[in-house]
């Protein structure tokens, strides 16, 4: 293999920010800095509300998605999604002003 496909490989991929973050292709130790990038740069374009898919799962992705919600400077509050958006597997965040 040459090094310049290795380095392709490893490229970063850009994707269209939007208000909801799906974490299904995503392994448990990618996800708390994940999402806290992900919340830095939804408040910095005013997004006020984002939803998080993590799964109903083993509620690991939840457990950690919440732990960075808690934590997270740009978040006013966080809840469980209701039914109609996607129930206990995601978790809507009220985010702070810029």
């Amino acid at each position: 293999m040459h090094d310049d496909v290795a380095e392709d490989e490893l490229a970063p991929i850009e994707v269209e920010l939007t208000d909801e973050l799906d974490l299904h292709t995503f392994a448990p130790r990618e996800v708390a800095e994940l999402v806290a990038d992900y919340l830095e740069e939804c408040r910095g374009r005013g997004f006020q509300r984002v939803r998080i898919i993590h799964g109903k799962g083993t509620g690991t992705l939840r457990r950690i998605v919440h732990g960075v919600l808690e934590r997270h400077e740009a978040v006013a509050r966080y809840a469980l999604a209701d039914e109609s958006a996607g129930g206990w597997g995601a978790t809507l965040a009220w985010l702070r002003s810029p």
